[in-house]
Parts: structure tokens; sequence; C-alpha cells
């Protein structure tokens, strides 16, 4: 089992920044996968960004290449979701997941952190 904390949501304006942490708990990492996702009101969960704990490969939406960024802290067992140049589109609750790196489905999962982008 893995259990999942996320925290950093709030409030910003557009083309402030934000940054999201994920602390994990219950495993080490080395063979999972980290994950973002995010779902707006009214709309599915969607994938924002990946990171392969081992390599720290990273693999983003389009939507949010070149303003997101994610990273891990080996020390912490915490990922991050660094959010830069927010757009009022980007007003959604984040998830933080975790699976397998072998596997397909994200098995683990937070709670959700809110992030609200005001125009």
């Amino acid at each position: 089992q893995v259990q999942l904390v996320e925290s950093g949501g709030g409030l910003v304006q557009a083309g402030g920044s934000l940054r999201l942490s994920c602390v994990a708990s219950g495993r080490t990492l080395s063979s999972y996968t980290m994950g973002w996702f995010r779902q707006a009101p009214g709309k599915e969960r969607e994938f924002v960004t990946s990171i392969v704990w081992s390599s720290g490969r990273a693999y983003y939406a389009d939507s949010v290449k070149g303003r997101f960024t994610i990273s891990r802290d080996n020390a912490r067992n915490t990922v991050y979701l660094q959010m830069n140049s927010l757009k009022p589109e980007d007003t959604a609750v984040y998830y933080c997941a975790a699976r397998g790196s072998s596997v397909v489905t994200y098995a683990y999962w937070g709670q959700g952190t809110q992030v609200t982008v005001s125009s």
C-alpha cells in the first residue's frame, strides 16, 4: 500500500505560481511512477504529468508543457508539481497518484487539493 497526501493548493491570480507537494508513505518508490492528474468541475479527470521515480524521466500533457515542472525528492519521498504562468483553465482539483512502473493503471490516489486561478 502507498499512502499519498497532497498539499499546496490555493487561490492565485492568473500568471502566478503555486507548488504542490505529495508525500508518499508505505513503500519505497524506486519501482513506481508518480503522476499528477486534475479534474475541473463538470469535466473528466485528466493527466497532467508523471515522473518515473528511478530515472527521473518526466512526461507532460501538451496543455502544461513549458509551464509546469514535476520533480521528486528521494530523501523526503515527495513529488512536487511546480506550476508557473497559471491560467484560469488550470482551475481544478489536483490529485497525486502512484503506479508500479511496469503497469499502466494508477492504483494509489491522494485526496486531492484545490487549485483556483482567478482572471
